[in-house]
């Protein structure tokens, strides 16, 4: 099947790379004297995942998101928000770890197929993050949506990828990632094959069909070299 693919394109967070928000943001706010509690966490995801949906759309900039989320915190602590953004970026890029099964895949495809990551998160994280975890020499390609002006599910932000992988064949490309609206339905509409990571179980959202799923990273190697 490995045949198939020219290309195999990414996401980061979620599916390459555990992102656990909650434990950034306490180390961040311990450096503040704080002790940020699931409370904290749930009023911040409260402003946070509204601003995700209006950078996805194009609404707001990554600059704007990142600020914003952290302005009422800003306000309280008197410093400036870009500063709160900043820490916090370092205690994720710190904190990071592989998402099980993601070393041993990368090592089973490097030099059979080629890789790319398309991400829309944040170019100082996740450049950090592939230097800590030495995922970057795996990789041919890597696209950020801050980098870009668009995100994922924009046509543009793959559209700019495809450009840049000397566009290849868009049937022999493929997309993973764990976000269906993002990652499956950017890749469906891209015109790419597309294989959902579903390590939760969840329920397929209406309209979207990825070709594939999967529950984990070693399920994925294993489709792949059957």
């Amino acid at each position: 099947m490995l045949n198939d693919w020219d290309w195999i394109l990414f996401d980061a967070d979620d599916t390459l790379f555990h992102f656990d928000a909650f434990a950034g943001l306490q180390r961040m706010f311990r450096e503040y004297d704080v002790q940020f509690t699931a409370a904290d966490y749930d009023d911040y995801q409260a402003i946070n995942k509204p601003l995700w949906v209006d950078y996805q759309n194009g609404v707001i900039s990554a600059l704007q998101l990142q600020n914003q989320r952290f302005q009422s915190w800003a306000d309280k602590l008197r410093v400036a928000a870009h500063e709160l953004n900043r820490d916090y970026l370092a205690a994720m890029a710190e904190i990071c770890m592989p998402l099980e099964g993601a070393v041993e895949l990368l090592n089973t495809l490097k030099g059979r197929v080629k890789m790319g990551i398309i991400t829309n998160g944040f170019t100082a994280l996740q450049q950090a993050r592939l230097q800590r975890t030495g995922f970057l020499d795996y990789f041919d390609l890597l696209v950020i949506s801050e980098q870009v002006g668009h995100a994922k599910p924009h046509p543009a932000i793959f559209d700019y990828a495809l450009d840049n992988m000397g566009n290849p064949a868009r049937d022999r490309v493929m997309m993973v990632g764990d976000n269906p609206d993002s990652d499956i339905l950017g890749g469906i509409n891209a015109g790419l094959a597309t294989c959902w990571l579903n390590a939760d179980n969840r329920a397929k959202p209406e309209g979207i069909t990825p070709t594939w799923q999967v529950s984990s990273l070693t399920q994925l190697a294993a489709l792949l070299t059957a």
